[in-house]
C-alpha cells in the first residue's frame, strides 16, 4: 500500500493524501476523516518528517490523584528524556484535544489518561499514540497506539514477598483509587494472589480501596488496625504520607509497632521517619522506552504494541 493507491480508495489526489498526513489545515475535516480510515484499515504508517519533532503530552485535565504523584514522576522522567534527544515538548490537557489536529507533532504519549478516552485515535491521526502506566483494553491496541507500563503482578508480589521474608504474618492493604480506573483493580488482583502465594490471609476485608482522594486513609488504617494486621502495603496515589499520618492518630510507630510499605514519591519516601521501604516503577527507564518507540518511528519501524518493564523494591527502615 503506497500514498498513491490510499489516495484512489479514497476518491483523492495523492497530493490531498499527503497534506492529510502533514496536518495542512487547508484539507477539509472528512477528507481527512476518510483518509486516515483507508490509511488505519490498510496499516498504512506514513513517514513522519523529521521537522516535526515534536511530542505532545497528554495530561488529565482534573487532579484524577492527589498530587498527582505517579502522573508527576512520569511527566518529569519525560520532559528531561525527550529533549535530551532531540524533542520538543507541549503539554496539551484532555480537555483542550479539539487544538490538537491544528498542531504539527511527530508522536503523543498519553500519562494517566484512560485508553477509553482516546479509543478513536487510529481515525484522526496517523502519528502514534503511546499511553503510559496503563494497559489496552480487552487486550487490543490500536495500529498507531502502543502502551508501555510496568509489571504489576510483580511489583505486588515483590511487596508482599517481603514483608513474607521479614516474618510478617498479616497484611492489610490499601490500594489508591477505585475498581476499574487506572491499575487499581490489576493490583488488587495481584496482591490477593501474591497473599495467596506466600499462604497469608486474603480475606476481603484486608484488601481495601481508597477511593480517589487521601479522606477515606485514617478510616480504612483504623479498621486493618482492628483486624490485627502487623504490616501495611498501600501502593499508589500519595499513600506513604498519609498512612504515616493516620498510623500517628492511633498511636502506632513505624516500623515498631508495625511495618508499612507503599509506592516511592521522590520528595518525601527517603526523607521519611523511618524512611520508607517503597516499591517503584523505572520511570526512567519508561521516558526513555518511550524516546525509543518514537525513533523506530520516525525511521519508518514497526513497535511492539505492549511493553512492560519490571517495578523494583528499595528496601529502608519502614519494615521491621
Amino acid at each position: 500500500m503506497n500514498i498513491t493507491e490510499i489516495a484512489a480508495l479514497a476518491g483523492v489526489s495523492p497530493a490531498t493524501v499527503s497534506r492529510v498526513f502533514s496536518r495542512n489545515p487547508g484539507v477539509g475535516k472528512d477528507v481527512a476523516q476518510r483518509v486516515m480510515k483507508i490509511a488505519s484499515e490498510h496499516n498504512y504508517h506514513p513517514r513522519i518528517s523529521e521537522k516535526q519533532k515534536i511530542v505532545i503530552l497528554i495530561t488529565p485535565y482534573n487532579s484524577v490523584y492527589p498530587v498527582q504523584s505517579c502522573i508527576d514522576m512520569l511527566l518529569m522522567a519525560l520532559t528531561q528524556e525527550l529533549p535530551q534527544n532531540g524533542f520538543r515538548v507541549e503539554i496539551l490537557p484532555l480537555n483542550s484535544l479539539e487544538r490538537l489536529p491544528d498542531v504539527r507533532f511527530c508522536a503523543a504519549a498519553a500519562v494517566g489518561i484512560e485508553p477509553g478516552e482516546l479509543e478513536n485515535w487510529d481515525d484522526q491521526f496517523s502519528e502514534p499514540l503511546i499511553f503510559l502506566d496503563r494497559s489496552p483494553d480487552g487486550g487490543r491496541s490500536g495500529k498507531n497506539v502502543c502502551f508501555v507500563n510496568s509489571d504489576e503482578e510483580g511489583g505486588m508480589e515483590l511487596a508482599i514477598a517481603h514483608l513474607k521474608e521479614r516474618g510478617h504474618r498479616k497484611v492489610g492493604c490499601i490500594i489508591h483509587g477505585d475498581p476499574g480506573r487506572g491499575n487499581a483493580s490489576a493490583r488488587e488482583k495481584a496482591v490477593r494472589r501474591a497473599l495467596k502465594k506466600y499462604d497469608l490471609p486474603c480475606g476481603d476485608n484486608l484488601i481495601c480501596f481508597s477511593g480517589s482522594g487521601t479522606e477515606r486513609y485514617v478510616e480504612l488504617v483504623g479498621k486493618l488496625l482492628k483486624l490485627g494486621v502487623d504490616a501495611l502495603f498501600c501502593p499508589g496515589g500519595n499513600a506513604g504520607i498519609t498512612v504515616l499520618y493516620a498510623l500517628s492518630l492511633y498511636g502506632r510507630e513505624v516500623p515498631r509497632d508495625i511495618s508499612l510499605i507503599a509506592s516511592e514519591q521522590t520528595f518525601f519516601s527517603g526523607y521519611a521517619v523511618p524512611p520508607q521501604t517503597t516499591i517503584t516503577q523505572e520511570y526512567r527507564l519508561l521516558a526513555s522506552e518511550v524516546v525509543g518507540l518514537i525513533k523506530k518511528r520516525l525511521d519508518g519501524g514497526a513497535v511492539p504494541p505492549v511493553t512492560t518493564l519490571p517495578y523494583r523494591l528499595i528496601k529502608r527502615e519502614s519494615v521491621r
